[in-house]
């Protein structure tokens, strides 16, 4: 166990453990938009900066990523923070000016309209956190997406931009992401992910007659578990 402090307040913590993992056991609040705990911290958002402090020194980190350190005094939200916090979100709103989920969380950080220009982007809903391509990879163990290009032009694709032929359609990217840059639709018997331009024939309970799952996902999980042949006829609901 280590002791640290956070806000002026005294915590113990397990080692290993991150800033952000013990300010949330202990209600204190942290923005970010790039974390989730069955993914591994990738430090994308920037949202989660902290300031740390060690000795005479102190420092901005992402509290996703920062480990606990015996004696760590840590402030989330001192004059240096909110300022780089502003900016940060100033930048998400410049790229993604019509989302929803960006601009409540700015307008909760104190900005309304961002100061940079955005006529040189085109307008959308993704921030680039590669939370799509995180699950896919390390939940899903498919890796059907990436992140392609560099700079402005960076974002999770397909492929060489064609349909993704690794795609199970589990939905796993649509779920997570969090400002809903992911589009997928059930359409009857179909599932379509939009991003990925595939399609999925879903699977068709023997019971109900509901449709309730993409049946190349149900085929991987069958397979992957060694499950019989006919375990997937009939939905969790029926079952």
């Amino acid at each position: 166990m280590v002791t640290l402090i956070i806000d002026g307040r005294e915590f113990k913590a397990e080692k290993g453990q991150t800033i952000l993992q013990v300010a949330r056991e202990n209600g204190i609040d942290i923005p970010t938009l790039c974390h989730h705990e069955a993914i591994e911290p990738y430090g994308a958002c920037r949202l989660c900066i902290v300031e740390i402090s060690k000795g005479k020194r102190t420092r901005i980190v992402t509290s996703c990523l920062y480990p606990v350190e015996e004696g760590l005094k840590v402030k989330t939200d001192s004059p240096r923070v909110m300022s780089n916090r502003k900016m940060i979100a100033e930048l998400l709103l410049a790229r993604c000016s019509k989302n929803k989920v960006i601009q409540e969380l700015a307008s909760q950080i104190g900005i309304e309209q961002p100061s940079f220009k955005s006529e040189y982007l085109e307008d959308n809903d993704c921030i680039v956190c590669g939370l799509c391509v995180r699950a896919c990879e390390q939940v899903v163990g498919v890796s059907a997406i990436s992140l392609v290009n560099r700079g402005i032009t960076k974002e999770p694709a397909s492929p060489f931009l064609e349909p993704a032929e690794a795609c199970i359609g589990c939905g796993s990217c649509y779920y997570i992401c969090p400002t809903g840059a992911i589009k997928m639709e059930d359409r009857k018997d179909t599932r379509i992910i939009y991003n990925w331009k595939v399609e999925f024939k879903l699977k068709k309970c023997k019971v109900c007659g509901n449709y309730w799952a993409p049946e190349k996902q149900l085929e991987y999980i069958r397979q992957k578990w060694n499950l019989p042949g006919d375990f997937f006829d009939v939905c969790p609901t029926c079952k």
